[in-house]
């Protein structure tokens, strides 16, 4: 006869099975770590193109296209690393990283990021160049508000901190650089320290 403990186990067994199949738990720690950096190392181009220009308005409309294709190859450098490295830790433990929790988690990321980016161009093409910075830093937010409940929780209060940052941007626009390099990039490195350290060390210990 099955003991107490034995219901218990094949309960905890059952339950994370369903987890596992409406969450997305093989996201890369390394990659938020590299995401982080990859920010810092374009936001110092930035200033260094600010600086060089010896125009200290980053709303220069000289400046912007310059900064648009930095943030645009920040952008494409992380999502290569995020795929290749999810995909790697996903491989290694027996997961398929194409399941119903990463559809999920894919289509509640998807909707505020692509409705925040058709937001900022339009204002760019308008020449309204201030809501880039607040605008990247609050969808992105809201994106990673919405695809927590299908993925790691600790995505939600990063989410909510990139939120804040980007009304800070928004209040006081001098600083939005050095915002943008703290969401982006300091916030993330913390972020896949913490991941790393809480989830793949242990699991390879």
């Amino acid at each position: 006869m099955k003991t107490t403990e034995n219901y218990l186990a094949e309960i905890k067994e059952i339950r994370k099975m369903m987890e596992e199949s409406s969450r997305f738990l093989s996201l890369s720690g390394l990659s938020g770590i590299l995401i982080g950096i990859y920010a810092l190392l374009g936001a110092f181009a930035a200033y260094q193109l600010i600086y060089t220009s010896r125009n200290f308005d980053i709303y220069s409309s000289n400046l912007i296209p310059k900064l648009i294709f930095i943030a645009l190859t920040v952008l494409a450098i992380s999502l290569v690393t995020v795929v290749l490295l999810t995909y790697k830790r996903a491989k290694k433990s027996g997961k398929k990283i194409w399941n119903p929790g990463s559809r999920l988690m894919l289509l509640n990321l998807a909707i505020p990021l692509i409705s925040g980016g058709i937001l900022i161009f339009i204002f760019v093409f308008r020449g309204i160049y201030e809501i880039i910075s607040p605008a990247c830093l609050i969808f992105y937010g809201l994106a990673l508000v919405n695809a927590a409940k299908f993925t790691r929780q600790e995505i939600f209060y990063i989410g909510l901190i990139q939120v804040f940052l980007g009304i800070l941007a928004a209040l006081f626009p001098r600083f939005a650089l050095l915002l943008w390099a703290l969401g982006f990039g300091i916030i993330h490195v913390i972020y896949g320290a913490v991941m790393y350290f809480r989830y793949e060390h242990q699991t390879k210990a």
